[in-house]
């Protein structure tokens, strides 16, 4: 199957070649071709499974090669993150086109977002707040849009976004498209869907095996103790095979506080957290996205969005808070077929909450095994090489070759000698 074989213009095809994207996931193959025939959808597969391109290449195409630069397109996400990493991935898709794209967020200055708008854009895709701010400023011009996406619609739920979601669907016209993708499908969804939407088709995504939790992941959970944990995230970080890693910790001062014990053990370690200026919070996701940075510790709202092919490992560092926030942080890794890694560290207080997930997600541990950073099974569950310690030991740079001082000496003496005999008085 290709993305031409399921009607997609050889324009954009030839965008998605030029990044090697040739071959559509499960989702796309059945999301594209009802969208392109104006079906209203329903789109439920886990994080890092391709709905973006799934809604993303119908809309870009019925946009038209050249559209008129006002907004028919809106995407409603749940982060800045996501905002940023959904944008892109459409201006990829139309970039032998036209068509203009418009990021809209809070953390950053109106000013930006202001003049774009006002430039023209075919696509709109923001968070809730930032937009029915923008709207009512009458910046943003909702009375053209033709198709609408909820994206991530589960996590939006779950930040709160409800009441804002429902009032900016009630500022869009009612003769749209509708689709509505999401990993978990709470009842709230189908709720907006049954008020919102025309006789939706429901696509569901999964592998017959795949149970409750991805099949692509393997999941190891221990009993470890607070004073061990840094040295046992150490020693993991140090695992075969061990590449981009995301470590969710429970609050923002514990975010920075990793990343500082982490840097200093040696590692590239990022900080994500809701403290940080929307700036630095760029930066760091650009630093982990390039691989200059490929540790990045994050705090659950922050890392919501958070869409990266090649991340290898997952650490929670703490306990999730439910099972749909366990499947929230795993589903980082194990993505794009590619095999993945997820660590969970259980404290004696989380023993019932992990109880809990374990019961929910059928994960078969009901009791976590008890680990230090010297347990055999640590090393051999994850590959860690033996007699790894949980700080990196780098070369240091050796300065350049320089001269012994007391080599330099005698010719200082003898300049001074030389300057004294010059000064004084002839006779």
């Amino acid at each position: 199957m290709s993305f031409r074989a399921l009607g997609i213009d050889d324009d954009i095809c030839q965008a998605l070649d030029s990044k090697s994207i040739t071959s559509p996931f499960p989702i796309q193959e059945q999301a594209i071709p009802l969208a392109l025939s104006g079906t209203d959808v329903i789109g439920q597969a886990k994080t890092g499974t391709g709905k973006t391109l799934g809604f993303g290449l119908p809309l870009i195409q019925k946009l038209g090669v050249h559209p008129e630069h006002l907004p028919r397109g809106l995407v409603i996400v749940p982060t800045r993150e996501l905002a940023l990493q959904v944008a892109d991935d459409l201006r990829l898709a139309s970039k032998n086109r036209t068509t203009r794209i418009v990021d809209i967020y809070g953390g950053k200055t109106y000013e930006s977002q202001i003049e774009d708008l006002k430039k023209g854009a075919d696509v709109v895709v923001g968070t809730p707040g930032r937009l029915i701010d923008l709207h009512r400023q009458r910046i943003l011009n909702l009375s053209a849009i033709s198709y609408l996406v909820l994206d991530e619609a589960d996590e939006m739920l779950d930040l709160g976004f409800l009441p804002d979601i429902e009032k900016l669907i009630g500022l869009l016209p009612p003769a749209r498209q509708t689709l509505m993708f999401s990993a978990t499908m709470p009842s709230q969804i189908l709720s907006l869907a049954r008020r919102y939407q025309s006789r939706p088709v429901h696509i569901r995504i999964s592998d017959p095996d795949e149970g409750k939790t991805k099949a692509a992941i393997k999941q190891f959970v221990y009993r470890a103790h607070a004073l061990d944990k840094d040295e046992v995230v150490g020693r993991i970080l140090q695992a075969e095979g061990r590449g981009k890693t995301v470590i969710f910790v429970r609050t923002k001062r514990m975010s920075a506080k990793l990343t500082e014990e982490l840097v200093d053990r040696g590692f590239n370690a990022a900080a994500l957290h809701g403290d940080m200026a929307q700036t630095a919070r760029e930066r760091s996701m650009a630093a982990f996205r390039s691989g200059k940075k490929d540790v990045l510790v994050a705090t659950e709202v922050a890392a919501r969005g958070i869409d990266v092919d090649d991340v290898t490992h997952v650490i929670n560092y703490s306990v999730p808070e439910d099972e749909k926030a366990y499947l929230h942080r795993t589903g980082r890794t194990g993505r794009a077929g590619k095999l993945g890694v997820a660590v969970t560290f259980v404290d004696w207080e989380d023993l019932a909450r992990w109880s809990h997930i374990n019961k929910e997600l059928e994960i078969g541990i009901p009791e976590p095994q008890e680990t230090y950073s010297s347990s055999k099974h640590l090393f051999s569950d994850l590959g860690i090489a033996e007699g790894t310690k949980g700080r990196v030991v780098r070369e240091r740079k050796e300065p350049p070759n320089q001269a012994p001082k007391r080599e330099q000496r005698p010719k200082a003496r003898q300049r001074n000698r030389n300057y004294k005999n010059a000064s004084k008085p002839v006779a």
